[in-house]
C-alpha cells in the first residue's frame, strides 16, 4: 500500500514537515516498517504504534512511560489517501509539545502526495501527446479509437487543416534547459496543442494552419532572445492524417537553410525541394567531385560571384576585390575543380554543390 508512495516523495514528505516544526519525522508505512525518516538510523525499523494508529484510524501517542516496541515519545498521525491509510507521519518529541504540528503535518503531506500525483498525471498526458505527435510526423500506425478519443479530449478537430513546423535548437547544453522553456512558454502562449520534443535538440509541432503567422512571430522573438540557437521550418498545410507530408517538406526546408538564416519555409523553395530528396551517400560523392575540396573563403567568391548572376563587377563589388583579382580566383578555382564557374554548363555543377 504505502509503497505506492516513492521513496524521493516520503524524502520530501519528511524533510518539508521538519523544516516546519523542527523535530525529527518518520514516514511509516501501515504495517509499522519505517519508510524514511529524518533520522537515517530509525530507517527500517519496527514501530508498534504507528502500526496500531494505521489499523485504527486513530492518531496514537506515545510518551516515556508507554510500552510500545520501536518507538519513542512523539505523536503517529495515520494519513487517509483515496480513502485508506497509506503511511503514518510520527513526529518525535514530548506529546504536549509536537501534538500542535499534527494538523500541519497531515496539510502538508496531502498538499505534496497531491501535486506529486498531479504532476505523474501530467507527465502521463505529455508522454501521450508525444506519442501522437511523433506517429503523426512520421507518419506510423495510430489505433483510430484511440486518436479519435486522444483529438476529442484535447478540443482538436480532426478535419482542420495543420502545418508541421520543426524547430531544431543549437543552444549549449548549460543554455537548452532555458530555450526550451521559452519554447515550451511560447506554445503554450499560442495554445498550440499538438507538439512534442524529440531528445535531444528537436521540437514538432503541428499547429493549425491559421494559427501560423502569430505561432512564428512569437517564435522568432524567442529566437532573437538566443542569438543563433534557434532555426525554425515549415511544412506544407496538409490533413491532420497527412502531416507526415508536411513533416518531411520541414524537413527540407531545414536542410535547404543557409548560415545564418532563422526561419524557411517550403513553400519559398525551389531547386532545394529536389536537392533535398537526394540521398545523403550520393550527396556526399557529387561534393567530394565538385567543391568539397575548396576552402571556405573560396565557397564565398562563389556565392557571391553567382548572388550577382555570374558579373565579374557586381560580384567584385560585393566582395570588395578588384575586377582582376575576382578573375584569378575564379581561374583557381577552375584549376583546383575542374569546372570553370564562367561557364555556365560547369556554373550550374558548381552552383547546385554549393545548395547541396
Amino acid at each position: 500500500m504505502a509503497e505506492r508512495i516513492p521513496k524521493r516523495t516520503a524524502r520530501q514528505i519528511v524533510e518539508a514537515v521538519q523544516d516546519v516544526c523542527g523535530y525529527d519525522i518518520n514516514f511509516i508505512n501501515p504495517d509499522g516498517r519505517i519508510f524514511e525518516s529524518t533520522n537515517p538510523a530509525r530507517v527500517g525499523s519496527f514501530h508498534e504504534a504507528a502500526r496500531e494508529a494505521a489499523k485504527t484510524g486513530r492518531t496514537i501517542e506515545v510518551t516515556a512511560a508507554d510500552a510500545y516496541f520501536g518507538a519513542q515519545p512523539g505523536v503517529n498521525i495515520p494519513l487517509s489517501h483515496a480513502g485508506e491509510v497509506v503511511a503514518v507521519i510520527g513526529i518525535t518529541g514530548d506529546p504536549e509539545s509536537v501534538r500542535r504540528f499534527g494538523v500541519l503535518a497531515q496539510k502538508i503531506t496531502a498538499l505534496i502526495l497531491r501535486e506529486n500525483e498531479l504532476e505523474r498525471q501530467s507527465s502521463s498526458e505529455r508522454a501521450q501527446m508525444d506519442h501522437i505527435v511523433r506517429a503523426l510526423a512520421l507518419g506510423e500506425h495510430i489505433n483510430y479509437d484511440y486518436y479519435c478519443e486522444f483529438m476529442a479530449a484535447h478540443g482538436v478537430a480532426l478535419s482542420g487543416e495543420h502545418t508541421a513546423v520543426l524547430l531544431r535548437t543549437h543552444a549549449h547544453e548549460e543554455n537548452l534547459t532555458a530555450l526550451k522553456s521559452d519554447v515550451t512558454q511560447t506554445l503554450l502562449r499560442e495554445r498550440v496543442t499538438l507538439f512534442a520534443f524529440v531528445y535531444p535538440h528537436e521540437f514538432i509541432l503541428l499547429p493549425e494552419t491559421a494559427q501560423l503567422p502569430s505561432l512564428l512571430r512569437a517564435l522568432e522573438t524567442v529566437s532573437d532572445a538566443h542569438p543563433g540557437a534557434l532555426r525554425i521550418a515549415v511544412g506544407t498545410p496538409e490533413r491532420l492524417s497527412r502531416q507526415a507530408r508536411s513533416y518531411e517538406a520541414a524537413r527540407i526546408a531545414l536542410r535547404a537553410m543557409q548560415p545564418g538564416q532563422t526561419l524557411a519555409r517550403f513553400e519559398d523553395l525551389d531547386l532545394e525541394i529536389l536537392l533535398g530528396a537526394v540521398p545523403m551517400e550520393e550527396k556526399a560523392r557529387y561534393l567530394d567531385r565538385t567543391v568539397s575540396g575548396l576552402q571556405e573563403k573560396d565557397r564565398q567568391i562563389l556565392r557571391a560571384y553567382f548572388g550577382a548572376g555570374m558579373r565579374l563587377k557586381q560580384a567584385s563589388e560585393a566582395l570588395y576585390l578588384h575586377k582582376n583579382t575576382l578573375q584569378y580566383q575564379l581561374d583557381r578555382i577552375h584549376r583546383e575543380t575542374g569546372y570553370n564557374p564562367r561557364e555556365f554548363a560547369d556554373a550550374v555543377i558548381l552552383y547546385l554543390a554549393l545548395k547541396l
